[in-house]
């Protein structure tokens, strides 16, 4: 199973073994990962689940599509690599990624 890593916005890292096919945000609330709320229950109708995905995965990860960029307007501190975990599929190629949760959602 590929194994993604949560940084939280101190610095404390916690890796967890995802299921492919499950999102980034699926396994961070089945793991109890702090600073992702996910409010909406990944339906990309919030902005709670924001991430920072490090920059040697941005490709691999893929950029925000329209829909999400929307919703990425009322998150906090939105960066260039800014994605919703709710819209990051885990897939084989996946092991290994590095996320970042800011220091608040919404």
């Amino acid at each position: 199973m590929p194994k993604i890593t949560y940084v939280d916005h101190a610095g404390a890292e916690r890796t967890i073994e995802g299921s492919v096919g499950a999102t980034v945000m699926e396994t961070a609330l089945r793991n109890n990962v702090p600073g992702i709320d996910a409010e909406c229950g990944g339906a990309c109708a919030c902005a709670t689940c924001h991430v920072y995905v490090a920059e040697d995965w941005i490709e691999a990860v893929g950029r925000a599509q329209d829909m999400e960029q929307d919703m990425l307007d009322f998150a906090t501190d939105v960066r260039e690599n800014s994605r919703l975990s709710c819209q990051i599929k885990i897939t084989p190629a996946l092991d290994g990624l590095t996320v970042t949760t800011p220091a608040q959602q919404g």
